[in-house]
């Protein structure tokens, strides 16, 4: 397989080199988290405070990025953003208390999910059309997520390492874990060096719009709402929490989660590359929705398992289903609106992805605390299901250039 479509070039190559770097940190960080906190004294209830402030702080900064970002160039913004992330693995590393983690996790970059929900996400999804023809930007942004999830696997495995050093050497698990926060900053300054490597060719070839959104808003609103109820339900299962449930559930240890979460994202990783030939088969619109809806059955099924194996293999088909709607519906998004409409629509549709996931963490945590069964899966599943009727019912026939 090329690692690029026919007709990217040097800038897709940079971006998609980044997404893999993110990808890596996100994925050792959304496994450790819980347990980071959990070692600092937190309650469940505070652990899912935590993670809900990381997700509002990206949900403000990307709203913000979006609908102002045009007015500055995109080279300076990726630059101002892994300078952020920086500081926010250096801020965790060395916080101790409640508040000053709750404060580092809102204006920070951390994100508890293998999957991207960072400010970075809408930035790189504006420009990586732009460095591909029409015809392969599904293929690139099959790429993109492959690599994401499949970069983001071998974080979770790696999750364990902090864990194998406390134990063989001298050092508390807090210590060992405080490192992984470390090793977050200095990705950090790799992405920064990569960044500096982008052209000036992939800033917009136009002059800044007068607005972010024009012809467009309607579809763009209409789809964020959807992506809001998805969110939503997704933000009862993220990757943090789910590690929590299967700790209290089946007393599983970091290193065993973080290889559950391995190889759910290679099944997640291979699964892009599936979508873009279905995607051609029977559509955008019809691939989000036919791929997405059984994955929500499985992650439903996984909370009645009554042993670990079970719920592990229920998780696991679950990922090989639930990421192939993410490099469909991105290509989706960028083919129904203009060029120059694009950040904007990246950004107010991934906003969801973080703002209407910070309830649920709090609640979720809260619903773990109570009861070691998955009502969180539960909910997650049911919510997730709604979303996807909904989107067939109502996008079925707005279709991107290819299809008609």
């Amino acid at each position: 397989m090329r690692i690029l479509p026919p007709g990217a070039g040097h800038d897709a190559a940079v971006l998609l080199q980044t997404r893999g770097i993110r990808a890596f940190g996100d994925g050792v960080v959304s496994v450790v988290l819980a347990g980071y906190l959990a070692t600092l004294g937190l309650s469940e209830a505070r652990i899912g405070v935590v993670i809900a402030a990381t997700l509002l702080g990206s949900a403000a900064l990307t709203l913000g990025v979006g609908l102002r970002g045009h007015q500055v160039g995109r080279r300076r913004l990726l630059r101002f953003v892994s300078v952020a992330m920086i500081l926010t693995g250096l801020g965790f590393a060395a916080a101790n208390g409640f508040w000053v983690l709750l404060v580092v996790a809102f204006v920070g970059t951390l994100n508890p999910s293998s999957g991207d929900v960072s400010v970075f996400l809408p930035t790189e999804q504006a420009l990586l059309p732009g460095t591909a023809p029409d015809t392969e930007r599904t293929a690139l942004f099959a790429r993109y997520a492959l690599i994401g999830s499949l970069v983001a696997a071998f974080g979770a495995l790696c999750a364990g390492v902090p864990e194998w050093i406390a134990a063989h050497i001298d050092a508390s698990e807090e210590t060992a874990l405080r490192w992984t926060f470390i090793g977050y900053a200095v990705l950090g300054v790799a992405i920064l060096l990569r960044y500096r490597s982008l052209s000036p060719a992939i800033e917009p070839r136009t002059e800044a719009p007068a607005v972010a959104l024009g012809p467009s808003r309607g579809i763009v609103y209409r789809l964020a709402a959807l992506f809001t109820l998805d969110a939503f339900g997704g933000g009862f299962v993220i990757t943090a929490l789910v590690v929590l449930w299967l700790q209290r559930r089946f007393d599983l240890s970091i290193a065993i989660s973080g290889a559950v979460f391995f190889w759910a994202g290679l099944l997640s990783a291979f699964s892009s590359l599936v979508a873009v030939h279905i995607a051609r088969r029977i559509g955008l619109v019809r691939t989000m929705v036919f791929t997405h809806l059984p994955a929500n059955g499985f992650l439903i099924l996984a909370a009645f398992m009554p042993n670990a194996p079970l719920a592990i293999a229920a998780l696991l088909a679950r990922a090989a289903l639930s990421q192939m709607d993410v490099p469909v519906r991105t290509s989706y998004v960028m083919a129904v609106v203009s060029p120059a409409e694009r950040p904007a629509a990246a950004s107010v549709t991934n906003v969801p992805r973080s703002l209407a996931s910070v309830l649920p963490p709090i609640v979720a945590g809260w619903m773990l605390g109570q009861s070691t069964f998955g009502w969180p899966l539960v909910i997650a599943g049911v919510l997730k299901i709604c979303y996807d009727l909904l989107l067939l019912r109502q996008f079925h026939d707005i279709r991107p250039p290819e299809e008609l």
